[in-house]
């Protein structure tokens, strides 16, 4: 897999889940924080998004706003405008918006495709990490048609139920979100950090490589070969790059590994360690603890 369907990968949990509303003002909704992260697409009409941190963002037709991180916001016809409390870890659940009796039958309509991911937020992949609070991605023709087609299909299939249609909706969400994340790291022209290394050439190759083959007895000297530089010229523009070393940035992407494949399988400590890239059991136990500051069987069983 590549370094971005990796990292989402490495973070989900439970399947996403999506309901299309239509609102008439006045309305306005406050939704509280979660463990997890959330996506509005306006598709008639035109809102206020207000997050816990920073200034209002108004949305008209076919903005995107992805929230990496559920603080809790609201989300309102406009700024005044009372909200209605909506709990954010029922929407993970699969609960549907609820309705809003109290709008008034004449006000204009704003129709919005929600929906929402259950996230792993104890162990953020960098990439998603340095995500603002809030993606703002305003709608401008011609630009990112495969984010604007999965918005399409995910629209049709949540407006029929035609056989297949639940796992259409599920493998829509998991498009739309690598799609949404695409979209704004191709976006940031002249961008540092992950935007950057996804850009380069030199390190998005030593990234695919750790991402392909994590196990192997990767060095500076070989990832720099990989990346077609010299062992000193690609650590510097790894770590100028990325914000760590090969090494570090190698480690921290095994141990994630590691705590998946404790959390969600039965495998032996022997063959996590050997998949992790460690050539024994107390080698890896020692480094998970390091990292985790409890022992890999501590931690497969807090996570049971």
């Amino acid at each position: 897999m590549d370094v971005l369907s990796d990292a989402v990968a490495a973070m989900r949990l439970g399947t996403p889940h999506s309901s299309r509303t239509e609102r008439r003002a006045p309305w306005g909704m406050r939704f509280t924080p979660q463990d997890g992260a959330g996506f509005h697409v306006l598709l008639q009409g035109s809102c206020l998004l207000i997050p816990v941190r920073g200034e209002p963002i108004r949305l008209e037709v076919g903005d995107v706003a992805f929230l990496p991180r559920e603080l809790g916001h609201a989300i309102a016809d406009g700024p005044d405008t009372p909200l209605a409390q909506v709990d954010s870890r029922a929407l993970l659940d699969g609960s549907a918006l609820p309705e809003d009796g109290a709008a008034a039958p004449s006000g204009p309509v704003t129709v919005l495709l929600c929906g929402a991911y259950r996230l792993d937020q104890t162990r953020t992949h960098p990439l998603l990490a340095e995500l603002p609070d809030v993606v703002h991605l305003p709608a401008r023709l011609g630009r990112h048609p495969s984010l604007r087609n999965a918005i399409e299909l995910l629209g049709r299939e949540l407006d029929t139920d035609a056989p297949g249609s639940s796992g259409a909706v599920a493998a829509l969400l998991e498009l739309l979100l690598l799609y949404l994340l695409r979209a704004w790291h191709l976006d940031r022209d002249g961008a540092t950090g992950w935007s950057a290394a996804l850009r380069d050439p030199a390190v998005r190759a030593a990234l695919q490589a750790v991402h392909r083959d994590p196990a192997a007895p990767w060095t500076v000297k070989s990832l720099g070969a990989q990346a077609g530089l010299s062992r000193s010229v690609f650590a510097h523009r790894f770590t100028s790059t990325v914000g760590v070393a090969p090494q570090a940035y190698l480690t921290w992407w095994r141990m994630t590994i590691a705590a998946r494949l404790l959390r969600e399988t039965d495998e032996t400590l022997r063959v996590i360690a050997a998949r992790s890239g460690y050539g024994s059991e107390y080698a890896f136990a020692k480094a998970f603890k390091r990292e985790f500051g409890t022992a890999p069987g501590r931690f497969r069983a807090g996570a049971a």
